[in-house]
């Protein structure tokens, strides 16, 4: 399946965008930190050049904790400041307030030469869809600012929030680009959960997250469906054996039609919710940095 999902309000969204830059002093860009790659939208980089910059690799704590401190030394060598977060958690805010004056230092020091105090640093909030913007304004403002929904796409508007005498932030809709070069990229997206479901086949989706995990984490399957993995050979499971894993942990699981045939779109968007809450475990779908 080729996952690609561009739906007519990004273009919208990304002419908005295109505009407001202007009026900000920082573009804060969250990505997953399962996939801080395939997570950023290469639109935004060329939006936001000659702007300070920020990166926040959000939902650090479904990522492989070995694999978060790799992207986040690899962000810093690129000459981005960058941070680690649970936007759920409120416990980054002293961290952020701080790289943001880190990444603002210029404008705020410009600022106090021309004798211009305490005006806040004005940052964009961007990122792909369901990547958790919504919810990092809300938890770093301390209150419901901003809409927040577990399906991409809930933010569809322009919204500025103040969040204290320091900073001002401009929320703005989760956009992905035109076509993903690289079918991975896609398939990751999709593993996220930043591509609608709906449009997904679930079961082939499935397929692809088991032969990754049997390849990057043995034994975190078995663990949670209590199914042996099939033994084979080469690099990565054949499509058939990790189609036959997930008939067996459907039956392990009674994800069951009537008659007791295995469902397996059940089993696999069982297993999808699995991977996306973290009862899977700390999962990276992109362990190592470009040269890592």
């Amino acid at each position: 399946m080729d996952y690609q999902w561009y739906p007519g309000h990004m273009t919208k969204a990304r002419r908005m965008m295109e505009e407001d830059i202007r009026l900000v002093d920082l573009v804060i860009e969250l990505t997953d930190a399962r996939v801080p790659a395939a997570g950023r939208n290469p639109d935004i980089d060329a939006m936001a050049g000659g702007k300070a910059r920020l990166i926040l690799l959000n939902k650090a704590d479904l990522a492989d904790p070995a694999a978060n401190e790799a992207w986040l030394a690899y962000f810093k060598r690129k000459g981005f400041n960058a941070a680690l977060i649970d936007a759920r958690k409120r416990d980054f805010v002293r961290t952020v307030e701080a790289e943001i004056q880190k990444a603002c230092r210029e404008k705020i020091e410009r600022d106090l030469r021309r004798g211009i105090k305490n005006r806040p640093v004005r940052a964009m909030v961007a990122g792909i869809p369901n990547v958790g913007k919504s919810t990092f304004i809300n938890s770093f403002a301390g209150k419901g600012a901003a809409k927040t929904g577990n399906k991409p796409g809930v933010t569809k508007g322009k919204q500025w929030i103040r969040l204290n005498k320091n900073v001002e932030l401009l929320d703005t809709p989760g956009i992905l680009w035109p076509k993903f070069d690289d079918p991975l990229v896609g398939r990751n997206l999709a593993a996220i959960g930043s591509i609608r479901d709906e449009i997904l086949d679930m079961g082939e989706l499935a397929v692809f997250l088991i032969s990754f995990l049997i390849r990057e984490y043995p034994g975190e399957l078995e663990q949670r469906y209590q199914v042996s993995i099939p033994v084979c050979s080469g690099d990565a499971l054949p499509a058939g054996e990790a189609a036959a894993f997930l008939k067996a942990a459907a039956i392990a699981r009674k994800c069951l039609k009537k008659g007791g045939e295995p469902d397996l779109e059940r089993a696999a968007r069982l297993l999808m919710d699995d991977f996306r809450s973290g009862r899977l475990g700390r999962i990276s779908l992109e362990k190592y940095p470009p040269g890592d």
